[in-house]
């Protein structure tokens, strides 16, 4: 019989499934943290929390007991995922249960701060009627920025538009179909839809991509009076930015449901005019909190029943046998889906795979969804797996197909991927040599073999003496090391297009790469990071 943890407060009814399951028994067990957390949950076979307990590596490192956490929620955060998969620890979340709370905590947000209504209440608990003092503005008619449009995104979205606002929108992955459907603008990129809103809201994780997204640069191109929403993650607004946005008048205002760092008592925004907080209230109603507790509880229950893993966010649902056979294919599209994500920015609207040779023989879907995994991995509000990249996928409107051929052509396998949006495709091919070593040997309609590892520079090139030395000589007089180079042309005749790729020893200063895109001959190129050779993502290891 499995022996499960409740570590946070948890819906009762979701304790009332555990206590109505036959092949579990529970303890609820709250407020532990380090050495007693990581000797306690050596005594469970599984456990649920929320957000206030912090499963770190050294929590959990060591533990073979433990095989399974839910987290009642979407954020993971508090959990070191590859930690937990390094101990064969399946972790699995709740993503769907807090998606209208923290869409409407959004929406309240943005009421409250638009109508003054905290400093108005203030005023009357402080014996003031001071009506002109709190004139407010409406909703209708006015503009919003919505930064990531998955689950509580489109949410946002959609409530924005029944208020009559014209919703501006940028996701990287975000369909120009779907774009439609909501009725929402698409941009390019954040900073295009700065000067243009009146809100600004955020739905998007914390990461290198998002972290600051708002700083001091960004102040310069933001409408005045704008107000800003976060009720995503603490660090996507740089909060110094946000205090001297305020401070110049520059920002209208600022409401905040999240902090980089929690439970926070301590900000330099709390108290400043303008400016409304909470603490982290964003799932926080009846509703939300009993929809991921049952959830939570049904997964582990279904777990330690039959074995089924759902919703897990760091291993992939192989069995042992499948994923040693397949494991070097499966870091293959992985590492080309990572490639496409940064090679080019504009929102997809189809991803096409073919598999070409022996693979398609095998279980091509994982495959499909290794690809989408990689190349979602920097992009969503929810951590990309193997288990849920075609759901976050299909979420964003994004249609995936499939081609399979068994005949063999140059190599014995070999997959292709095509990333396909309403301004070009992008496509790249890659093999396996032997069973760990992925490469890159068709980018476009170029033939060439490159690494898929590290730091790569890849660039579009005219085909004529001359470009290669340029190239590499601006990374010489930068002092970066060229590792590996690899150059491919799209004919058997010179004079063409073709395409270069630098394998580096070490990140190229912005500087480095303007000074290649400053060349004639050279058109395109981008930086692309990559996994060191061996890295694998969490839900492979």
């Amino acid at each position: 019989m499995a022996k499960i943890i409740v570590l946070d407060n948890l819906s009762q009814d979701g304790l009332n499934l555990l206590d109505a399951a036959g092949d579990v028994t529970y303890d609820v067990i709250t407020g532990l943290k380090g050495e007693e957390l990581k000797a306690t949950l050596l005594n469970y076979d599984g456990a649920i929390c929320r957000s206030g307990v912090k499963l770190t590596g050294d929590v959990l490192q060591g533990n073979t007991r433990l095989k399974a956490i839910a987290r009642a929620g979407v954020g993971t955060d508090n959990i070191d995922k590859e930690m937990a998969a390094r101990q064969g620890i399946v972790v699995m979340n709740t993503p769907g249960g807090n998606t209208l709370s923290t869409a409407e905590q959004t929406i309240a947000l943005m009421m409250a701060l638009s109508r003054n209504l905290y400093p108005a209440y203030k005023s009357l608990t402080e014996g003031r009627w001071d009506r002109k003092k709190f004139m407010g503005t409406q909703l209708a008619g006015k503009t919003i920025g919505v930064v990531g449009m998955g689950r509580i995104g489109q949410a946002v979205a959609i409530r924005a538009k029944a208020l009559e606002m014209t919703v501006v929108a940028f996701d990287p992955f975000l369909s120009s179909s779907l774009a439609r459907e909501l009725g929402v603008k698409q941009v390019e990129n954040v900073r295009e839809m700065l000067p243009e809103v009146d809100y600004l809201t955020v739905h998007t994780p914390l990461n290198e991509q998002t972290r600051d997204l708002i700083g001091m640069e960004e102040l310069e191109l933001l409408k005045p009076g704008v107000r800003l929403i976060n009720c995503a993650r603490g660090g996507i607004y740089n909060v110094d930015a946000l205090v001297e946005g305020l401070n110049s008048g520059k920002i209208g205002g600022v409401a905040l449901d999240v902090y980089e760092n929690e439970p926070c008592t301590d900000n330099p925004l709390f108290g400043m005019p303008n400016v409304l907080c909470s603490p982290h209230l964003g799932a926080s109603t009846e509703e939300a909190q009993t929809s991921v507790a049952v959830e939570a509880a049904e997964l582990l229950i279904d777990f330690f029943a039959t074995g089924v893993i759902r919703q897990a966010v760091n291993v992939a649902p192989l069995d042992p046998a499948t994923m040693k056979e397949m494991r070097g294919h499966l870091n293959l599209a992985y590492r080309l889906g990572r490639l496409l994500s940064q090679v080019d920015s504009a929102p997809p609207c189809e991803v096409k795979l073919q598999y070409k040779g022996e693979i398609c023989k095998k279980d091509t879907s994982l495959l499909t969804s290794a690809f989408g995994a990689g190349l979602l991995e920097q992009a969503t509000d929810e951590a990309a797996s193997i288990i849920n990249a075609g759901i976050l996928l299909r979420d964003r409107g994004i249609k995936i197909s499939e081609e399979r051929s068994c005949e063999l052509g140059d190599f014995s396998s070999m997959v292709t991927v095509e990333v396909v949006s309403e301004q070009r495709t992008s496509s790249a091919s890659g093999v396996l040599f032997g069973n760990t070593m992925p490469r890159l040997v068709q980018k476009g309609g170029c033939r060439l073999e490159s690494y898929l590892d590290g730091i790569l520079l890849i660039f579009e090139h005219s085909d004529k003496p001359g470009v290669i030395g340029n190239v590499g000589s601006v990374f010489g007089k930068h002092n970066i090391n060229i590792a590996q180079m690899s150059v491919g042309r799209n004919s058997d005749k010179p004079g063409g297009l073709a395409v270069g790729i630098l394998a580096l020893d070490s990140q190229p200063p912005a500087g480095a790469l303007a000074e290649v895109l400053e060349m004639e001959s050279v058109p395109r190129a981008v930086i692309v990071n990559l996994p060191e050779a061996g890295e694998m993502p969490s839900w492979l290891s």
